[in-house]
């Protein structure tokens, strides 16, 4: 009956429009997370290969570069903590935009019927419009940390983990075995007496002697 008489309430568009704009940059620095992400390892599987290599200045390189990338990731979680907060905020203020067009329909309903304003609610809308704008300006305000500076001394302990790593996967392979035959240098002989097979023509002078003894 209200709805015919006054009209159904009113949704700022701009509200609706702003809580995809925020939806949409939510998603965006979600993958920015994870390409962020994806980048971070690549360049601790670098530096898990340069220690291998023993180029430590390359390895040390890589890990500040993983790190740098991990401080990106912690901002932009807290890029992506501020964007929802302010879509919460936002929901909260549209909630509270229709309640008030909801109160001032049955204001005016109430007016219409009785011929006066109730001035308590209009109080109570004021209020809370001044408590959602203090809080959005609280977030406003907020700044993200800033980078800090490397500490050297975490590095240098990260890699010696992956070169200890890289050792006791050494350790753990089984020693290679050779088979090949041993080539001496030309004019150099044995120090022993080469043992070589006697011919077919050497064994039959052998068996006449031993024929020739036996007689």
């Amino acid at each position: 009956m209200f709805a015919k008489l006054f009209g159904k309430p009113k949704t700022g568009p701009d509200a609706v429009m702003a809580l995809e704009k925020l939806s949409d940059e939510l998603d965006m620095l979600a993958k920015q997370e994870k390409v962020l992400q994806k980048k971070a390892a690549a360049e601790y599987e670098k530096a898990k290969r340069f220690s291998k290599d023993k180029n430590k200045r390359a390895a040390i390189k890589s890990l500040k570069m993983k790190k740098v990338y991990e401080q990106q990731i912690q901002s932009n979680g807290n890029n992506q903590l501020r964007v929802h907060n302010q879509m919460v905020m936002l929901e909260a203020a549209k909630s509270t935009s229709e309640t008030v067009d909801a109160l001032r329909t049955g204001a005016a309903a109430m007016k219409a019927m009785h011929k006066a304003i109730n001035i308590d609610e209009v109080d109570k809308t004021l209020d809370e419009v001044h408590e959602q704008t203090e809080n959005i300006k609280q977030i406003q305000q907020a700044l993200s940390s800033p980078i800090a500076d490397f500490d050297e001394d975490e590095l240098e302990a990260e890699l010696e983990e992956l070169e200890s790593i890289e050792l006791e996967k050494q350790l753990l392979q089984p020693a290679a075995t050779s088979s090949a035959p041993v080539h001496l240098p030309a004019g150099r002989q044995p120090n022993g007496p080469i043992l070589q097979k006697p011919s077919a023509e050497e064994d039959d002078e052998l068996a006449a002697l031993q024929a020739e003894m036996a007689l």
